[in-house]
């Protein structure tokens, strides 16, 4: 037996070593590894060491090498409705109720059916993907169907048991959307990359009664509460006139505030309302682009990080975001935060990353699974290529994912330490399927086109 044979007999069997420039953990110490590689087996990272010790520790039956490149944890997107793919630029410069009221809806009524939410949760899976996204907080109808396409892509997804109170084609009232949701849950128990939340869509569009009802089926299987909240001053406008109060007031006393509570959007916040949202372990997905998209403002993420809320980030759907890009979202939220607070340091790049992985995953409850490169957690990773001389030459990988990388930068992705995307190719996903999902709905939504 030669001296390799010995080694090779001695050294650990895994299913995957990838050797990486650049390791980027996103864990409580912010630390950076150079010349690192990630240990993976059984879809769980198994260890992160140097590529040099690795290399004579275990044995892979595959090694990928990645030696231009960052690898960084699976992008969280912490709000999105993906089934709103297809709608992506058809009322674009409206301020929200009337982009809700007269084309969105509408346009909803039309075409929304099981079958059009699965093709495009499918585009959305496969937009997601490419740009370094291995898990989204959805929250839309036939939440079966996103999961069905989420099942097919190889996408982690947390989905929105969706409740509203007037009727749609997929409920007729909030018992309905209950029960519908209830149904949805119970179908997809046991798939390790689908879990679920209540989603009662806003409070301008949910009655005390049904809030009531929300909490108590939360409370009942220990699921949490996604919901837009303070996204526009109409909003609370409307709130006051109806209820006396702010929105966050009203479902604090109706005790929904807590630790598994999402609040999507939270941009105009006062500093008590801060405080209670800091006290009650709360969750912001902040989504800068489509706030100033729709006009709706700029959340307060500089305070409400002074107070240690947890702020995490999402794109919100195509249809008022037009990209589901995590990178460019992640830029935008630290330039914001920069800009408003007139402090260049009160949103570092690291801060920004974590906002976009371990903070999301944090706010969705899956933060013991995902959200960060530590061994025990799922292998839930992205390699981003460093050395394209548009972002040429790089002195700090962290800067660069968050300042200057883009998700074309993206050349693999995996969901449970399986490949899903890599340098344009899906493993699941057929672009000629995009494609025809594409050539189907939109002669159906043209019409709605502002």
């Amino acid at each position: 037996m030669t001296k390799s044979d010995q080694l090779e007999t001695q050294a650990t069997h895994v299913e995957l070593v990838i050797e990486s420039r650049w390791v980027v953990p996103a864990d409580s110490d912010n630390s950076l590894h150079e010349f690192y590689s990630v240990v993976i087996d059984h879809q769980v990272i198994v260890d992160v060491l140097p590529t040099d010790q690795a290399r004579v520790k275990y044995a892979a039956a595959e090694v990928v090498v990645a030696d231009e490149h960052v690898l960084m944890p699976g992008l969280v997107n912490a709000h999105t409705h993906a089934a709103m793919t297809l709608m992506r630029g058809i009322a674009d410069d409206q301020p929200l109720m009337v982009w809700l009221n007269s084309h969105i809806w509408p346009a909803e009524r039309a075409v929304v059916t099981e079958r059009y939410v699965e093709d495009a949760s499918l585009l959305a899976c496969a937009e997601m993907l490419s740009g370094g996204t291995t898990c989204f907080n959805d929250m839309y109808f036939y939440p079966q169907a996103t999961a069905l396409a989420a099942n097919k892509a190889g996408m982690r997804a947390h989905l929105g048991l969706t409740v509203l109170e007037f009727p749609t084609n997929y409920a007729a009232d909030a018992d309905d959307y209950l029960q519908k949701g209830f149904e949805a849950h119970d179908s997809w128990r046991g798939n390790p990359l689908i879990s679920s939340a209540l989603a009662p869509h806003a409070p301008y569009t949910i009655s005390n009664s049904t809030f009531e009802k929300v909490l108590t089926y939360a409370e009942q299987l220990g699921l949490g509460i996604h919901t837009h909240l303070h996204e526009t001053r109409d909003e609370i406008s409307q709130s006051e006139a109806t209820y006396g109060v702010r929105p966050i007031q009203r479902i604090a006393e109706l005790g929904l505030l807590g630790p598994g509570f999402i609040a999507a959007h939270g941009v105009h916040l006062l500093p008590h309302e801060i405080d209670m949202l800091a006290e009650y372990g709360c969750h912001i997905a902040h989504c800068p682009a489509s706030n100033l998209k729709l006009g709706s403002g700029i959340a307060p993420v500089h305070a409400l990080l002074k107070s240690n809320v947890n702020v995490c980030v999402g794109t919100d759907g195509a249809a008022s975001n037009n990209r589901l890009d995590m990178f460019s979202e992640m830029r935008l939220a630290a330039l914001l935060c920069k800009g408003v607070s007139e402090d260049a340091s009160a949103l570092p790049a690291y801060q920004a990353l974590k906002m976009a992985t371990i903070n999301a995953a944090k706010a969705i409850g899956l933060d013991h699974k995902i959200g960060s490169i530590e061994v025990g957690k799922q292998a839930d990773l992205v390699a981003v290529k460093l050395s394209d001389f548009a972002i040429s030459p790089c002195y700090d990988p962290v800067s660069h994912l968050v300042y200057s990388c883009g998700r074309e930068h993206v050349t693999h992705t995996w969901v449970a330490g399986e490949l899903r995307y890599s340098h344009g190719t899906y493993a699941n996903i057929e672009p000629v399927e995009l494609k025809e999902i594409i050539q189907i709905w939109q002669p159906k939504l043209r019409q709605y086109k502002h």
